[in-house]
């Protein structure tokens, strides 16, 4: 399902390409992209529910009254997905302010729902970016990350 997703985001949804409004359309590109069925449901579950946590103006209902100095406890499910080291780059992606609270829960609620037994921290990067994407007025956070995943380190390192 994520190569799914990540082949949406690089071939239509990153290039500003318009994105077929016919699911059918899309479905039977994605096969002939070599794609399952099931895993393209998915896929598009998986990017309609996205779009439906930002759907209106307020705030998602599971960041009302989150006090943004407080750290974020995760639960046992979570942190078997997300490991130390993708925790730990949420938190700076929320200190550095690419992430707000707000953002911080679609990614969290986005991971959870990839079905894939294996989540690194470049998958991560993609969910975040894909989610910033997707949420308007967040355009100077899309840039950060966007910098972020796909800036090379110049020279070495210390």
């Amino acid at each position: 399902m994520f190569d799914i997703l990540m082949y949406l985001f690089e071939n239509f949804i990153h290039s500003e390409t318009e994105i077929r409004v016919d699911q059918d359309e899309l479905t039977e590109e994605l096969v002939r992209a070599g794609f399952h069925h099931d895993e393209i449901y998915k896929a598009l579950a998986w990017l309609e529910k996205l779009a439906a946590l930002q759907e209106t103006d307020i705030k998602p209902y599971f960041c009302k009254g989150i006090s943004t100095s407080l750290s974020r406890i995760y639960t046992h499910e979570e942190q078997m997905r997300l490991d130390v080291e993708c925790r730990g780059f949420l938190m700076f992606l929320e200190q550095v302010n690419v992430l707000d609270a707000s953002t911080r829960e679609m990614v969290i609620d986005r991971v959870m729902e990839i079905d894939s037994n294996e989540f690194c921290l470049e998958d991560l990067k993609w969910v975040v970016l894909m989610v910033l994407f997707n949420v308007p007025g967040k355009e100077k956070a899309y840039a950060q990350m966007e910098d972020l995943l796909f800036e090379e380190p110049d020279g070495v390192l210390h």
